[in-house]
């Protein structure tokens, strides 16, 4: 008797370890099974709203609520562990692997799907057609102009430290911007802001605006203009579609990645799953106007 209760008690040892042996933590979330929180970029909210819905009606008994917030905001609270999952717009740095690993913190990166920023303009803008020399002037000089002469009197971000804003600067390489230059508290607010401020440009996330099935996007996209963006010539100037996206003749794009802290399997490790592999997650990233990592585009030559 003695020997069998301590072979039961060695077992429970075992089995209650978590991803860091610490005994006597019991596993009580499994892949579609749990409560949890993720860390979500607020430029990725509406497909983030779907991709959850639609996981918890396929799994009634997992909870997940999302918690929007600016990219670097989002980074801290991981370093922070305020959270084991998020949802940003790159892998992490050499610095920052180097920081996590010297905390013995494990996570793994998954890119989940490819991305875009958008130019979106008041209705009464002439010129739709810009060059990356054009955008970054506008973001960084002052005394820049429309090709038709036209003055921007605003542009207008999401947020400081949001994905847009991080990704557009840093891609430009701008260290000081210019006057005309200012943060709001949301992308559903900027595009608010443009339909209402005539010489407005605004830049936001793409899934706000391009699933052509949702009421809301489609409301979004009432009263706007996307601008075309080129590299080198005006004639390679190319709106934000997905064909144009997945062969990178959209200069502005960038990467979603998951990235969920630990080593052990849970609902985290399932909604991870859920968005790179499941058919169902990888075709609403792609009803949604973006790029599956996965799932192959279907281009269609005109």
């Amino acid at each position: 008797m003695m020997r069998i209760l301590i072979f039961f008690l060695i077992s429970v040892c075992f089995t209650s370890c978590d991803s860091n042996n610490n005994p006597f933590v019991y596993q009580k979330d499994a892949h579609g099974r749990g409560k949890t929180h993720l860390y979500v970029e607020e430029s990725f909210k509406p497909l983030f709203t779907t991709c959850i819905e639609t996981f918890m009606s396929q799994y009634p008994k997992a909870s997940i609520k999302a918690i929007y917030s600016a990219e670097d905001q989002i980074i801290e609270a991981f370093y922070r562990n305020k959270t084991k999952t998020i949802v940003i717009t790159r892998d992490f740095n050499d610095e920052e692997k180097a920081f996590l690993k010297s905390k013995n913190v494990s996570y793994r990166s998954d890119k989940i799907a490819t991305d875009a920023v958008v130019l979106i303009m008041h209705p009464t803008m002439a010129d739709t057609v810009l060059s990356i020399a054009q955008i970054k002037s506008l973001l960084s000089n002052n005394n820049t102009k429309l090709p038709s002469g036209q003055s921007i009197t605003q542009i207008v971000f999401d947020q400081k430290g949001s994905a847009n804003f991080n990704f557009m600067t840093n891609m430009l390489g701008i260290n000081q911007l210019a006057d005309r230059v200012s943060a709001l508290n949301s992308n559903e607010e900027v595009i608010n802001y443009v339909k209402s401020h005539p010489g407005t440009i605004g830049l936001i996330g793409l899934n706000w605006i391009a699933d052509q099935d949702d009421p809301t996007s489609m409301a979004f996209m009432d009263g706007l203009r996307i601008a075309a963006v080129y590299q080198d010539k005006p004639q390679n100037a190319y709106k934000p579609y997905a064909g144009m996206i997945y062969t990178k003749e959209y200069p502005l794009i960038r990467d979603i990645w998951v990235i969920n802290k630990g080593r052990r399997s849970g609902l985290n490790t399932g909604f991870v799953l859920f968005m790179k592999k499941d058919d169902k997650g990888q075709l609403i990233i792609q009803k949604s106007g973006l790029v599956p990592a996965l799932t192959p585009i279907r281009l269609v030559l005109q």
